[in-house]
């Protein structure tokens, strides 16, 4: 049973930094490309980043670029997501998946997710 577990939300000022873990298991980790998603309230889940299975390419979405960074440890099976500069704006439920192709930023490509973090990012 594959199972995606993220931790590390939590509320935090704004201009603060957090760092969302999220540890799988059940699934050859390092075969498959690690994304990150989010979604805030009345809005549809959005790509924020993703990574190579086997890390050396990543890839953001514009409204995160030069502000987070993916990363992980296929040893330890854990993709990372370090939010640096946080704005009210990135307030949401962050999601961690695994999909099959790198590059490819939509929902439809991941086929196991999470069950979420909330970031909470107050001004």
């Amino acid at each position: 049973q594959v199972q995606l577990v993220e931790s590390g939300g939590g509320l935090v000022q704004a201009g603060g930094s957090l760092r969302l873990s999220c540890a799988a298991s059940g699934l050859t980790f390092s075969s498959y490309t690690m994304g990150w998603f989010r979604q805030a309230p009345g809005k549809e889940r959005e790509f924020v980043a993703a990574i190579s299975w086997w890390g050396g390419n990543t890839y953001y979405a514009e409204s995160v670029k030069g502000q987070f960074t993916i990363s992980r440890d296929n040893a330890k099976n854990t993709v990372y997501l370090q939010m640096n500069s946080l704005k009210p704006e990135d307030t949401a439920v962050y999601y961690c998946a695994a999909g099959r192709l790198f590059g490819v930023p939509g929902t439809g490509n991941y086929d196991y997710w999470g069950q979420g973090t909330q970031v909470t990012v107050s001004s």
